[in-house]
């Protein structure tokens, strides 16, 4: 590449790297998961930069990649061969922090593009038309998985699940 197209793929990355982070924590929720997501994308990232810098929005094709890379990772289920199960955690610590240990667990258990689109519509604030450009879907595809992954939820946290289901 160019110096001056590196230049601007370090600029992009290093203002992005803590949102890049955070997104990653909320799809993972592993902090080393989250870096491997990182790396991974900003690595595809460096490869296709002087196509992508071109692109209207790099911040939805980033997220696109690392959306996808999760997915894949989901897919390929590493830690299963790895390990053959999950590694247990400490016990939680009452209140906020046990709360979010809860949903995080029970979110783990919700289908992997259920779970993708919960965290970018809930955590990452991402509006449906947002959504449903970094996963190369429908809007209408994001609100339905939007209400099967909040019905899956409140199933495994023991809520009623609303007929019609949520909107």
């Amino acid at each position: 590449m160019e110096s001056g197209t590196d230049e601007a793929y370090l600029a992009y990355v290093n203002g992005r790297i803590p949102a890049l982070r955070r997104i990653a924590f909320l799809l993972s929720g592993d902090e080393h998961q989250a870096d491997d997501l990182v790396q991974e994308t900003i690595t595809k990232l460096y490869a296709r930069w002087p196509r992508i810098s071109a692109v209207e929005n790099v911040d939805a094709y980033v997220h696109t990649m690392m959306v996808r890379a999760f997915l894949d990772e989901k897919r390929r289920g590493w830690w299963r061969v790895l390990l053959g199960s999950p590694p247990d955690r400490a016990a939680p610590v009452a209140g906020a922090a046990e709360d979010r240990a809860v949903l995080r667990a029970a979110l783990a258990k919700v289908p992997p593009r259920q779970q993708a689109v919960l965290v970018l519509r809930f955590l990452c604030d991402l509006a449906v038309s947002e959504v449903a450009e970094i996963l190369g879907c429908s809007e209408g595809t994001v609100k339905s998985q939007t209400s099967h992954g909040l019905n899956a939820l409140r199933r495994i946290l023991g809520e009623p699940v609303r007929n019609g289901g949520a909107r």
